[in-house]
């Protein structure tokens, strides 16, 4: 296979990236790899891979200007980020906020962190959440001066954490 840059050597690094689920793939050879910026010498962490930062501007024009990014607060630059794989202070957040959604998405094929549950404590936690999120239902309810049905959400909260308490318990005599 030849090199995509030059089209003349024999293409010894091959990059694939996938965004969106369409797979970009690119064959370069060792000296187009380097005069595009990509360092063999040292690991390319999952930071460069999942943000695209191997490359420099000229290989991907997706890039761009974004480069020269810096924090207005502690001076971190796109590149300190890109290889230090963390941020240098909560202002980082703003200024890097385009690289950490795509990290976010690359990471978790959502914008959003869900995380998991043990298997234990999954009823338990889903419980939990419909109590606080009824809570605010009642919050709001009262709000608006709609007693009954605020007298009937709390009714579900009741019944809720009777199901909690009950689990709890079966969960500490299997123990």
């Amino acid at each position: 296979m030849n090199c995509e840059c030059c089209h003349k050597k024999d293409a010894t690094i091959h990059l694939t990236q996938v965004i969106d689920g369409n797979v970009k793939k690119l064959n370069l050879c060792q000296e187009c790899a380097l005069e595009s910026g990509i360092d063999l010498n040292s690991p390319i962490s999952i930071t460069d891979v999942l943000l695209g930062l191997g490359a420099q501007p000229a290989l991907n024009p997706s890039i761009g200007t974004e480069f020269d990014l810096s924090c207005s607060r502690c001076q971190m630059t796109r590149a300190e980020f890109k290889k230090r794989a963390r941020l240098g202070c909560p202002e980082c957040y703003n200024a890097f906020m385009g690289e950490l959604n795509a990290l976010t998405k690359a990471m978790h094929h959502s914008a959003q962190h869900v995380g998991k549950i043990p298997a234990r404590q999954g009823n338990t936690a889903r419980i939990t959440a419909q109590i606080a999120a009824l809570q605010k239902d009642i919050e709001v309810a009262i709000a608006k001066e709609q007693y009954e049905m605020a007298a009937n959400l709390r009714d579900k909260i009741k019944a809720l954490r009777t199901s909690v308490h009950a689990s709890v318990k079966e969960g500490s005599h299997d123990a």
